[in-house]
């Protein structure tokens, strides 16, 4: 059948295998060295600043009462579950030297004030996000990566959570993280 001397039919020849099963294997080793499932070993990670996430509350409640304490609590978790997922990813730089000025300023609307803070840190990115609050049943979390140096968009991934609840944030975070953030799905240009 197929009987090609390249080093990967020389290991399964090896191993005495009949030349249709060999055949067989040689395909299917390709198909997965091709498929990107083996990966080459990670390059050195790019440096990181995550921004504390912020909190836009278009709610009745919020406009009437303002942003209740349990809410902003669960920012804090948010931002601090982000990191701690970004950090095999990335290596996250500290924020203290610019966070009292970054918490003034708004990151979204600041015309690329994060990328400056970002790159007064010596970091390769600038990440941010925001917690929109529309009523107690319907949010949204929004995740911004831009390119600290350029301050080009690089990602955009957003989730919509129900319910205003720690259990709903966290998941919402966790659904990032692993399904938009650290993954190849989340690319939007």
């Amino acid at each position: 059948m197929l009987d090609l001397p390249c080093p990967i039919a020389v290991i399964v020849m090896g191993l005495k295998i009949t030349p249709p099963l060999r055949a067989a294997v040689l395909v299917a080793m390709l198909s997965i060295l091709t498929s990107g499932s083996l990966k080459a070993a990670p390059a050195a990670h790019l440096k990181a600043a995550v921004f504390d996430l912020e909190f836009i509350d278009n709610s009745l409640d919020g406009e009437k009462y303002g942003t209740r304490p349990d809410e902003l609590r669960r920012l804090v978790d948010a931002g601090n579950q982000l990191r701690t997922g970004l950090a095999d990813t990335f290596d996250l730089v500290d924020i203290a030297p610019v966070r009292s000025k970054a918490q003034q300023s708004h990151l979204q609307a600041c015309g690329g004030c994060d990328v400056q803070f970002a790159h007064e840190l010596g970091a390769d990115l600038a990440i941010t996000g925001v917690v929109q609050k529309t009523s107690n049943l319907i949010l949204s979390i929004s995740i911004f990566v831009r390119d600290a140096n350029t301050g080009k968009l690089i990602k955009n991934v957003s989730a919509d959570m129900r319910g205003n609840t720690n259990e709903s944030w966290s998941r919402a975070m966790s659904y990032l993280l692993r399904n938009r953030l650290t993954s190849d799905n989340g690319n939007r240009q």
